[in-house]
């Protein structure tokens, strides 16, 4: 057991440090993006429901930031592997002392899958905005990338207020422990 702890302690540390070096490398490509049309960079893309204000966006970045979109979209495939590990991990140790002899363990599994999930509609996303980036200016991709954009991000939340009431009542019951 004391093994086992060790690995994973091992583990959230390897997924937080890359995690973080991800958010740098995100932001990074990000700073390239940021126009006046698109003043919060890759996420006013991902967002940008018209197929009009996409090609706007699109021709207002000069040559490097349609490279930095790039290479931004390429590395989140990368980047969503590591999010939704690092975000399940936590929902699986919060899981681990919140359900300790408990009923609802199945529940917490449930949350387990759901950054996967946002994952999954983030390779939607992607592959949408990629098309468009690569020229193919139709309202379908816009679309596909605003609603998977939308549903991504509502799972995500809903998976860190998940992580956030659980460590909230983690913290609560140590706290209750500890005054006994």
């Amino acid at each position: 057991m004391f093994k086992k702890e060790i690995y994973s302690n091992r583990l959230f540390r390897i997924l937080l440090v890359l995690l973080l070096i991800s958010i740098v490398v995100m932001r990074y490509f990000d700073g390239f993006l940021i126009t006046e049309r698109s003043p919060n960079g890759i996420i006013s893309f991902e967002l940008a429901k018209e197929s009009y204000i996409v090609a706007k966006m699109i021709h207002e970045w000069d040559a490097t930031a349609k490279i930095a979109a790039g290479l931004s979209m390429g590395f989140d495939f990368l980047f969503l592997i590591i999010y939704a590990s690092f975000i399940s991990f936590l929902i699986l140790k919060i899981n681990k002392y919140l359900f300790l002899n408990s009923n609802e363990k199945s529940l917490g599994r449930v949350f387990v899958g759901i950054p996967f999930l946002a994952a999954f509609f983030d390779i939607i996303e992607n592959i949408a905005l990629i098309k468009l980036l690569l020229g193919d200016i139709q309202s379908k991709w816009s679309l596909q990338a605003y609603y998977a954009a939308v549903i991504k991000f509502g799972l995500l939340i809903i998976a860190i207020v998940y992580i956030l009431i659980g460590g909230a009542i983690l913290i609560y019951k140590r706290l209750k422990k500890d005054e006994v």
